[in-house]
């Protein structure tokens, strides 16, 4: 059998699995919707969504102002963060790259801190932009950190880097907030990672640098291939290996930046959910990055249903939620999945 025809095979398989993972989607946001401490039926949801107007009533107003809005926040966020994730292991060769492990977390943490107790910041709203900021900086200061000598950034450098700045950027946030009371309780809400409480004004803000960031990462599969041969293969079939990395790093920064800045570090999502796209349809990284863009979204949603359903009428918040499954799920991808073939 040519190579050819086991791509085209591959293709006609995978397809339609793409389609079922859309339409798995739909149903998951319909339950985002409907589902919570107080129940919204079918109906009610159809006729708020028709009208796109709130008529005072209760359940038109938790629809459009408060589900909805999380909802796509959901979507957008957990897709950014499934492709970031993607990504930054093919950038690096490394099965356990994240954007935790890459500066990003830290460094939004860090200057929402500095928000905090120097300009007297306060609320989601506002300090989501410092947060932006600071995620995209630390990604900057990582490879530039791990460009440093002859070889330029290789994964070695790259994981050592982010490793490192990770460490030192959250010593400095964790000795502020010890001595701040103040930065200290604005931090937490926002440092759990949360799809509760970040309204229409959020996810406006932060839509256009996830979709325009979504659309570039897809062309990054064919360079992510010829990198998983590595460098010296994807150099000599003619791919600009830096440019790929500078290139690669700067969507990444933007995903999930900008999905950190408003949602807060949420875990494992861009751990686990690319290794799962991996399981399904193998190494080809075209197929990865559009899988992971699906998975990513629907494991998000599911959490904060299930964030909402087993705690009410109070709430567990996703971040919470995906820590306590995502680890033995990552356990059994360790065991079942073969972690080391990224």
């Amino acid at each position: 059998m040519t190579s050819s025809t086991k791509t085209a095979r591959r293709a006609s398989a995978l397809g339609p699995g793409l389609a079922a993972l859309c339409a798995l989607l739909a149903l998951v946001a319909f339950l985002s919707v409907t589902q919570g401490s107080r129940s919204i039926g079918l109906s009610e949801v159809l006729h708020a969504l028709g009208s796109l107007d709130n008529d005072g009533s209760i359940n038109s107003t938790v629809t459009l102002e408060l589900r909805v809005p999380r909802t796509l926040l959901g979507i957008l966020v957990g897709a950014a963060l499934g492709v970031a994730g993607a990504i930054l292991q093919g950038v690096t060769r490394n099965p356990l790259a994240d954007a935790g492990i890459m500066g990003i977390n830290s460094g939004a943490a860090a200057f929402v801190v500095f928000a905090i107790t120097v300009l007297g910041v306060r609320g989601v709203g506002v300090y989501v932009w410092f947060a932006f900021v600071g995620a995209i900086g630390a990604t900057v200061l990582v490879y530039a950190i791990a460009s440093l000598g002859r070889e330029g950034a290789t994964p070695v450098k790259l994981a050592l880097a982010g490793v490192a700045v990770t460490a030192g950027l959250g010593s400095v946030t964790s000795g502020i907030v010890m001595t701040n009371v103040d930065a200290l309780n604005e931090l937490r809400f926002w440092q759990v990672g949360s799809l509760a409480g970040r309204y229409t004004p959020i996810l406006v803000g932060v839509a256009p640098f996830l979709l325009v960031a979504l659309a570039a990462s897809l062309v990054f599969g064919r360079a992510l291939n010829g990198l998983a041969l590595g460098e010296d293969v994807a150099r000599g079939l003619g791919q600009r290996v830096r440019l790929t990395r500078v290139a690669a790093f700067g969507v990444v920064a933007v995903l999930a930046g900008a999905a950190t800045a408003a949602c807060g570090p949420i875990v494992f999502v861009g751990l686990v959910v690319p290794h799962m796209a991996r399981f399904i349809c193998g190494p080809d990284y075209r197929w990865i990055l559009p899988y992971s863009m699906l998975l990513a979204p629907i494991v998000l949603l599911l959490a904060d249903v299930l964030g909402r359903l087993v705690s009410g009428p109070d709430e567990l918040q996703v971040g919470v939620v995906l820590g306590v499954l995502g680890a033995p799920t990552f356990i059994g991808l360790v065991r079942y999945a073969r972690l080391s073939e990224v």
